[in-house]
């Protein structure tokens, strides 16, 4: 019924945002502000009411989605998460994996509720990984084609059952952006295996990595591996 995100697409001068392809394609568009408004006056955007709702999908949408939203759905309000539940909740997940060595990563369907990532799990995928060499880039470009996958494999089951999986997550652990912050500044007493993990696990350009701060100022560093890498692809 409505492609819902951020409007302001002057941020993304590629035009490639979620909602300018959508408008391209000729679909409705909101963004989360408006869509909450319609919910709390008419519950009708135009002539369609929003109560014939099947389902509402997150895909890696940054914001804690709301009630009334989350009940709004027949089927269920359900999110793809680019790490494996209930293990990595939170944010920037690839990192983490990295810093504590991990063999494997994954991705993750789940239903919305009021918490972040809490929700019943509906299916993960996991895959090895060599977190030796990967990067946070890295990982998330392999992430990618995982989470793809499971969202066709979830969505053509909705549309072939009008039903979900569904199983409770236990002993989650939740990742906020502060715990990232710390772990991203690289201390004098840091290792330098620690130093270098920090490197990998933060790299994910144009943000700024793992760094040092100076002055003030924050200033991100990459070692001979990572700048071989962005010279090949630089010349290419």
């Amino acid at each position: 019924m409505a492609v819902v995100g951020p409007m302001d697409n002057q941020k993304d001068p590629s035009n490639d945002t979620l909602v300018s392809v959508a408008q391209n394609l000729g679909l409705l568009t909101l963004s989360d502000e408006e869509l909450y408004d319609i919910l709390q006056k008419s519950k009708k955007i135009g002539d369609k009411s929003l109560d014939e709702i099947d389902l509402v999908i997150s895909y890696l949408f940054w914001k804690k989605i709301k009630k009334p939203l989350i009940d709004l759905p027949r089927i269920g309000c359900i999110n793809f998460h680019s790490a494996p539940l209930p293990e990595f909740r939170g944010v920037n997940g690839y990192s983490f994996a990295i810093f504590q060595d991990l063999p494997y990563w994954g991705v993750s369907a789940h239903f919305v509720d009021e918490s972040i990532d809490s929700g019943d799990i509906i299916e993960v995928i996991k895959f090895e990984i060599d977190p030796k060499n990967e990067t946070s880039f890295s990982l998330e470009q392999k992430s990618q084609v995982f989470l793809l996958e499971l969202f066709k494999k979830v969505i053509t089951n909705a549309l072939s059952n009008n039903s979900l999986p569904r199983s409770s997550q236990h002993n989650g652990k939740y990742y906020s952006k502060t715990d990232f912050e710390k772990l991203r500044k690289i201390n004098p007493q840091d290792t330098l295996e620690e130093i270098e993990k920090k490197i990998r696990a933060f790299w994910y350009p144009p943000y700024g990595g793992a760094y040092i701060e100076l002055h003030g100022k924050e200033f991100t560093i990459i070692d001979e591996k990572l700048l071989a890498e962005i010279g090949v692809k630089y010349k290419k």
